[in-house]
């Protein structure tokens, strides 16, 4: 009896003991094949069975590949997940809904110096930098140990002053909670972005956004682009590239070590920041509604209304030797314009607006902070970062011992690993429940159900989004 008892609880220890080696890829799988049946199979993968990495290009340049948002079911999950204000962001409204003049606005925003960026960046990141290594080390999670500094530079950056700690409080909340619910991690919480929104509304009422916009843009629609741009886009695909940076040169010690022994070798630093961005891309999935048909150069075509879904973490990975490896020293002998190569879109179809500013701002951050510190991790690095990027933050002027330095790569690495047990499980779960949330509200579809009354149609989408609330 004593035996079989043994027998048994050596079975459910095992077992419990091997969930995080098998359980986290078999539930990415089921969270795939679910949103896969729930979405439908709408879109043309890119590159893909019917188009290759060759095309990729040319397909997302082509003029017909110009519809955003109108005719794509999939926007209704990106609106969802956006909102609120997703019919005022400049990346989802279509080329008649304002977008020249809403993207010459952002252009007169991000119009700065080089000089300028660097020195608001290092006035904003020296109290968070100086605060985190007061000490001799701290683990970190690095996206949260970044996005403060993000928050303080793009606030000051509109509103030309210094946000204070209330402000700040309130965009980490909801930059984190659009992060969290990209990433399936949380519930989007619609409180805590309204919010954001009103303190905005509150701003603009005091006259410190110097900016015009189009003639018929009401007070909450200005609060809402500006929510959208710089206080949900950009502090959150800065945070996220600047951690995917951090990360891998907390993951490569050698390429840190390197790198911070030969910070004036700008090549090295723009070769980890380009590998950086390839493996890790800031856009997934980016899709386009075709206007026109297209030809292919295999004498077929695209019809008109298509959607296009390309796809920038697989086409990274096509043309390269090692394409999963980091190795910074692949782009001394090959072309970023003749690589399978985007990290910021392509020039004809809305490129990013702010490509410039982002690798100025990572020049600036990465060279900056491997003078304060050094960084340890044994986490996994994923695109998604669900572990937000754990790491051991070192002063430069403290040396960690090499027995205390394995003790706390084994603690991260276990947690990790049973964090992303837990982590796989709520990504399921909620992913499904804001997936069929989206599919009920349909956001995007009941915006352009009239294209007339684009204003009216604006107002009840508006009102809609400011009344859904759920509990994260």
């Amino acid at each position: 009896m004593a035996g079989n008892t043994m027998l048994i609880l050596g079975i459910v220890v095992s077992f419990l003991f091997s969930l995080p080696y098998w359980l986290p890829s078999m539930v990415i799988r089921l969270r795939t094949f679910i949103f896969t049946k729930v979405n439908g199979d709408e879109g043309i993968q890119i590159p893909g069975k019917e188009i290759d990495a060759s095309e990729f290009k040319r397909v997302y340049a082509h003029k017909s590949a110009a519809g955003r948002s109108k005719g794509a079911n999939l926007s209704n999950l990106f609106w969802y997940w956006l909102s609120p204000g997703a019919e005022m962001h400049q990346e989802h409204i279509e080329k008649w809904d304002n977008y020249d003049q809403i993207a010459a606005v952002t252009k007169k925003v991000l119009s700065v110096s080089n000089k300028e960026i660097e020195e608001l960046l290092h006035k904003c990141a020296t109290p968070i930098f100086l605060d985190n290594i007061k000490g001799k080390w701290k683990l970190v999670r690095l996206r949260d140990f970044i996005m403060p500094i993000c928050v303080d530079f793009f606030y000051e950056l509109v509103f030309k002053e210094v946000c204070s700690k209330q402000d700040q409080k309130v965009i980490i909340k909801h930059s984190s909670n659009v992060v969290g619910a990209l990433k399936c991690c949380v519930l989007r919480d619609m409180p805590k972005r309204n919010q954001l929104t009103e303190l905005l509304v509150s701003k603009l009422k005091l006259g410190l956004f110097p900016y015009d916009f189009p003639e018929n843009y009401t007070l909450e629609d200005k609060a809402l682009y500006i929510q959208g741009v710089f206080f949900t886009t950009a502090i959150v695909q800065m945070s996220d590239a600047l951690t995917h940076t951090f990360l891998v040169l907390a993951r490569h010690n050698d390429v840190q070590t390197k790198l911070s022994e030969n910070l004036e070798d700008r090549r090295f630093l723009d070769n980890v920041i380009s590998e950086t961005l390839r493996l890790y891309p800031l856009f997934g999935i980016a899709h386009r509604v075709t206007t026109d048909s297209i030809e292919l150069e295999n004498n077929k075509s695209i019809a008109k209304g298509a959607v296009l879904c390309f796809n920038y973490p697989d086409f990274h990975k096509i043309g390269y030797t090692n394409p999963s490896k980091f190795i910074p020293e692949r782009w001394d002998t090959i072309s970023k314009g003749e690589s399978n190569y985007l990290p910021f879109g392509i020039g004809a179809n809305r490129p990013c607006p702010a490509s410039h500013m982002s690798l100025i701002m990572m020049k600036k951050m990465i060279t900056f902070g491997t003078k304060q510190f050094k960084l340890f991790s044994s986490v996994e690095h994923t695109r998604s970062l669900p572990n937000k990027g754990a790491c051991i933050l070192v002063s430069r002027n403290y040396t960690l011992s090499r027995r205390k330095k394995a003790i706390l790569l084994a603690f991260l690495k276990v947690r990790d690993q049973w964090e992303k047990v837990y982590t796989s499980l709520v990504q399921l779960v909620y992913g499904f429940i804001m997936i069929m949330h989206a599919r009920d509200l349909k956001l995007t579809t009941n915006y352009y159900k009239n294209p007339h009354s684009k204003d009216v149609s604006k107002t009840i989408v508006s009102k809609e989004l400011f009344n859904v609330s759920e509990q994260s």
